[in-house]
């Protein structure tokens, strides 16, 4: 997910002898990244919910409540988030054959649609 995230015509890596910083840059808000990991029954409700279109995943939920992450899930969400919640980049994987297989190509959100996300996370 690195190289997509890097790729993005919007974001700025600013490297220095000890740290790297990335940009998101119509904004200027630093981008942190994450990992989540899900029991195969939450990853489930994870791979569904992202599924959805935006709107229907954030009434989803607001209604039922969001997946509850665990140690050591077979399912992993790799997320990049930035701090002012108008960036994020994300890529779900599942535990097979002994590595974590993604299961769609790394998805990259801006602006409004980010909201929805940060109900996810």
């Amino acid at each position: 997910m690195a190289s997509a995230v890097s790729t993005s015509p919007n974001i700025s890596i600013k490297k220095s002898w000890f740290s790297t910083k990335v940009i998101y840059t119509p904004t200027a808000s630093t981008v942190k990244s994450m990992v989540l990991e899900y029991s195969p029954l939450e990853g489930q409700k994870v791979e569904q919910l992202l599924g959805m279109p935006l709107e229907q995943m954030a009434a989803e939920i607001e209604q039922n409540g969001k997946p509850l992450t665990g140690v050591n899930g077979n399912y992993r969400l790799d997320v990049c988030l930035s701090q002012d919640h108008q960036f994020c980049a994300l890529q779900l994987s599942r535990f097979i054959n002994y590595s974590y297989q993604p299961l769609f190509p790394p998805r990259i959100y801006e602006g409004k649609d980010v909201e929805h996300f940060a109900k996810l996370l």
